[in-house]
């Protein structure tokens, strides 16, 4: 069972550099973060110094970068840092800035690995909440092609499939398969552009701070000279043969694909936007921060609706407890012991499966022609779990019993009938004090909850 806490950094790291639209000499300053933070962005350089929650339906432009906007405030060219702090595992960061947008630094999310790594990743106490696919969730772009695609899998990985409308670099493709390699693979890339995108943008006076320092310039397609002298000015390089493509850059390329490493790490940053870490295999076809911004608001809503994920159970794996030892620990026996294996277990929580089959007893009066499991027994076989994690916790299990003291916040959201597996998953709220407990119990069939409760218990020693 999963037990992985929410991270934060272990201290305060600046970096400063010029921004790459306005030219402005920036600073942005990572900072730990409470628990449940998620990535937050404040702009120290305003009245009220007004802060933005980094989630994707704050983003409101994605043409040149990917732009966090709440009411006036805004804040630009975030991926590559909020890339670095998802692909290492922090959840929880507040960033400040003194002005419209990060530095470009040198294009890539190089620096931030280092002085993350610098200051170091702590865990917390909230257990790190994923969310993970259980089904094939997709988005397209009819009119550019664009599509990704996410598939359940037991990790996080990236697949980028490029397609650049050039002769002169051809379609490529980056994968990561173990987001531990995200530092030596994917951060070191480089941000680049066409020279077909930059002369418009250099006669819009849109790219003050762009140099051959942070960005891999390609020109692929030919362009009058004049246009041509214009950039080479503008990149402080002598002028050249417009009849001449290649690329233009100080530095060789790092790996043949460098574009496409670059396009997968603006997917990560643009996936830290759905504020959760995910479990699952992402496929980019053609990807850009347009596509990349509206798959990060499909995922914040299918995480909504599934707010509270269904455990995964295996039923060909062998069970922590079964029935036997479950036995040894509960007092109850039939028709009562409503527990049937445990599948899973932690310090902290504890998942149980019950196999409602027909001849239920309670079934012959609730009701006969229509049956349905009560849904206080739903609630005992919760606190039945609940007492088993207790239980797990003491010396000499088998001397102790478990009492409920409270329920509250009970719900009961779909029936539950013969034939279903109810799948139980529940959690201490808080850590037993004087021998009680509070947890938090759902019931589930399937993916949907059925039923819901929080209760308190009591371990006393048996006479």
């Amino acid at each position: 069972m999963d037990t992985a806490k929410q991270k934060t950094l272990g201290g305060s790291f600046s970096l400063f550099g010029k921004g790459l639209h306005t030219g402005l000499s920036l600073t942005v300053t990572f900072n730990p973060a409470p628990d449940n933070t998620g990535y937050k962005i404040q702009r120290i350089d305003l009245d009220g110094q007004p802060v933005v929650e980094a989630v994707a339906e704050n983003v409101s432009d994605t043409q040149r970068g990917t732009v966090l906007q709440k009411g006036e405030v805004r804040v630009s060219t975030v991926e590559h840092g909020l890339s670095a702090l998802y692909a290492l595992g922090v959840d929880n960061c507040l960033i400040q800035v003194n002005g419209p947008e990060f530095p470009i630094l040198d294009g890539s999310a190089a620096q931030y690995v280092q002085k993350i790594n610098e200051v170091g990743i702590v865990d917390q106490k909230t257990p790190k909440d994923y969310y993970i696919i259980r089904k094939k969730i997709e988005i397209k772009d009819e009119e550019s092609g664009s599509c990704i695609t996410i598939l359940p899998d037991h990790d996080f990985s990236i697949t980028a499939m490029c397609s650049f409308d050039s002769k002169f670099i051809s379609s490529q493709f980056a994968t990561l398969d173990n987001i531990d390699n995200y530092a030596e693979e994917i951060a070191p890339a480089r941000t680049f552009v066409f020279v077909r995108d930059i002369v418009p943008l250099l006669e819009a006076n849109l790219i003050k701070g762009g140099d051959l320092d942070n960005a891999i310039v390609i020109y692929e397609r030919q362009v009058e000279q004049a246009q041509l002298d214009k950039l080479a000015d503008f990149l402080k390089l002598a002028r050249m043969d417009a009849t001449k493509i290649g690329y233009i850059q100080h530095k060789p390329l790092m790996w043949d694909n460098e574009c496409t490493r670059h396009k997968l790490l603006d997917i990560i940053g643009d996936m830290a936007l759905i504020g959760k870490p995910i479990k699952g295999r992402i496929i980019a076809t053609r990807p850009g921060h347009t596509i990349n911004n509206k798959f990060a608001r499909l995922m914040r809503k299918e995480i909504r609706k599934h707010e509270v994920q269904a455990p995964i159970y295996d039923p060909n794996e062998e069970p922590l407890m079964d029935n036997c030892r479950i036995r040894q620990l509960l007092p109850h026996r039939y028709p009562m012991q409503l527990v049937d294996k445990v599948v899973a277990m932690g310090a902290t929580s504890i998942v149980g499966v019950k196999n409602v089959t027909a001849v239920e007893p309670f079934f012959q009066g609730h009701f006969p022609d229509e049956p349905v499991m009560p849904g206080v027994l739903q609630i005992e076989s919760m606190a039945q779990c609940g007492g088993l994690l207790i239980l797990s916790q003491v010396a000499e299990p088998e001397r102790y019993s478990t009492y409920f003291l409270k329920i509250d916040n009970v719900k009961f959201r779909r029936k539950v009938v013969p034939g279903d597996t109810l799948l139980f998953k529940v959690e201490l709220l808080f850590p037993p004090r004087h021998g009680i407990s509070t947890m938090k119990g759902y019931a589930f069939v399937g993916d949907n909850i059925v039923s819901e409760a929080t209760f308190t218990a009591q371990i006393v020693k048996n006479k």
